[in-house]
């Protein structure tokens, strides 16, 4: 079979050369390192780059050629095979591809269905990294997640810029200078990284988000949950967040007015895949704000979730605040950013080449497989079937109540007793001597086990070697009463009695106090 061949088939596509493609100017990441350009060989396809691809992200050509890469013109970069792309291409690069190619990348599916047409009219099969489902076996293929840990962080970095002070508390023979106050809203991935980036700058941070359970993740880091006290609870069903009540947005509407009057520095990190993202902090917020405060608003690309922010810029507001729409913030951590992005996309060529042989396939009865392919030879196939990754929790039916055992009566308890003594006193009476003296011992030797030696407490003596330990002073006291016995086979039984069972009564007393010493203080 030869190399250029597109099988429309369910089986899925063949192919074998794989093509880095540079960005577009104002992106400094590249969707192929030199390091994973050697794992992607590995799996038996061949690579070319295109040159100066990755050049912003500090990765040069001659680093790609030691890895085993090919160097290549841009127009040979985007016929090959396979092209790598972190951003979506445009009208014009879409149009480079070669019919049958197969194109992985970030392509937001959901929000460019004209990106979508135009990959179908060019017959290509398109994979999207940020349609990776929330499961446990995609994590190490989600794009959304590494990017976003890298955004949250930068995020903290953009705002300490443009801070005209300190983070951290200091006291200093000129005065005492109080820590910065951060709000992020959202703890989500991007949240909690800046969270974390935020308290080990040492400032007081702060974080609301719909969902309780992040609760103690927050804390975990640093920050001080902010609860959003309203009769509902968020729950996902796909890992992605969701639309908030009325009642929800009211309630946190008047928490973000309250903390807008009182903090630095606010981080806003909301988003809804496939939808605008959803606006937290108002006009009015932004204005109650000291001046020299900074707002930066992670969802700039989608609308923003404060109003006054613009996509890509830096505005000051009249009353000095300043608002950052910074949309490349990954970008602007390019080494590191461009490893995380080509490790995710490594993963994800590694599940689609089993078996390492340079061979491309699509199986749409695996969920990951499905979710991300979103055009497939021409034909678009986005939005795939829901997947199903958590699930609200079930309520817990009521036990079924245990049956009462029913209690012995005083009277028929008597009765058992009268007729147990009976049946002792009979048996002595009719037994042929020495019995009756032999089992007067064994119920007196019963007596003094369980009621002796069990009675001990817990604390020095567990329940199961208090019951050995009855039991074999039961033999031991049995044991001595015949060891005077006249019959020498009697006496040496006796005599092996009393030391198996003296054996078993001191170990156990020493293992215990063995075992309590393990809990004992080194300076008792």
């Amino acid at each position: 079979m030869e190399n250029n061949v597109l099988e429309a088939k369910d089986k899925g596509v063949f192919v074998s050369l794989i093509g880095v493609v540079a960005e577009h100017p104002g992106e400094a990441r590249v969707a192929a390192t030199p390091e994973t350009v050697k794992v992607i060989r590995s799996l038996g396809y061949e690579v070319v780059v295109e040159k100066g691809a990755g050049a912003k992200a500090a990765f040069p050509d001659a680093d790609y050629v030691s890895a085993g890469a090919k160097l290549v013109s841009a127009a040979a970069a985007w016929k090959a095979d396979i092209v790598l792309r972190v951003n979506a291409p445009s009208d014009a690069e879409i149009k480079r591809l070669k019919k049958g190619a197969v194109l992985i990348g970030v392509l937001s599916p959901a929000l460019n269905p004209k990106l979508l047409e135009a990959l179908s009219k060019q017959g290509v099969t398109a994979l999207a990294m940020d349609a990776v489902p929330r499961i446990s076996r995609a994590q190490s293929m989600d794009v959304l997640s590494s990017m976003a840990n890298i955004a949250g962080y930068r995020a903290v970095i953009e705002a300490a810029h443009e801070f005209g002070r300190f983070f951290t508390g200091q006291v200093t023979a000129a005065g005492k200078v109080s820590p910065a106050k951060v709000l992020v809203a959202g703890a989500g991935v991007a949240g909690l990284a800046a969270i974390g980036s935020a308290s080990s700058l040492g400032a007081i941070v702060r974080a609301t988000d719909p969902r309780p359970e992040v609760a103690d993740q927050v804390k975990s880091i640093g920050g001080e949950y902010l609860a959003v006290e309203v009769d509902e609870k968020m729950q996902s069903s796909d890992g992605y967040a969701k639309e908030t009540s009325k009642a929800y947005e009211q309630r946190a509407a008047e928490i973000y007015t309250e903390q807008a009057a009182d903090v630095d520095i606010i981080i806003t990190t909301a988003l809804i895949p496939g939808r605008p993202a959803p606006k937290l902090i108002t006009a009015k917020d932004v204005a109650l704000m000291k001046p020299g405060s900074v707002i930066v608003d992670m969802a700039a690309a989608q609308g923003g979730n404060v109003a006054g922010s613009v996509a890509g810029k830096r505005i000051v507001t009249k009353n000095g605040v300043i608002i950052l729409g910074y949309t490349d913030l990954p970008s602007r951590l390019p080494s590191q950013s461009s490893q995380l992005y080509g490790t995710n996309l490594v993963n994800l060529l590694k599940l689609l080449t089993a078996k390492k042989n340079g061979k491309l396939t699509i199986d749409f009865k695996d969920v990951v497989q499905r979710s991300v392919t979103v055009v497939k030879a021409g034909k678009i196939t986005w939005p795939p079937p829901p997947v199903q990754v958590s699930a609200a929790p079930v309520a817990k039916a009521e036990p079924e109540p245990m049956p009462e055992k029913k209690q012995m009566s005083p009277r028929t308890r008597g009765a058992l007793i009268a007729a147990g003594m009976a049946a002792l006193f009979g048996v002595i009476s009719l037994a042929p001597a020495p019995l009756p003296q032999h089992f007067l011992v064994l119920m007196l030797s019963v007596v003094i086990g369980f009621y002796v030696i069990g009675k001990v407490h817990h604390a020095l003596h567990t329940p199961l070697m208090s019951v050995t330990n009855a039991i074999s002073g039961i033999v031991v006291v049995a044991a001595i009463l015949q060891i005077t016995d006249t019959t020498l086979l009697v006496q040496v039984l006796a005599a092996l009695g009393v030391l198996l069972a003296s054996i078993n009564v001191f170990g156990g007393f020493a293992v215990t106090n063995r075992m309590l010493k393990m809990f004992t203080r080194g300076d008792k």
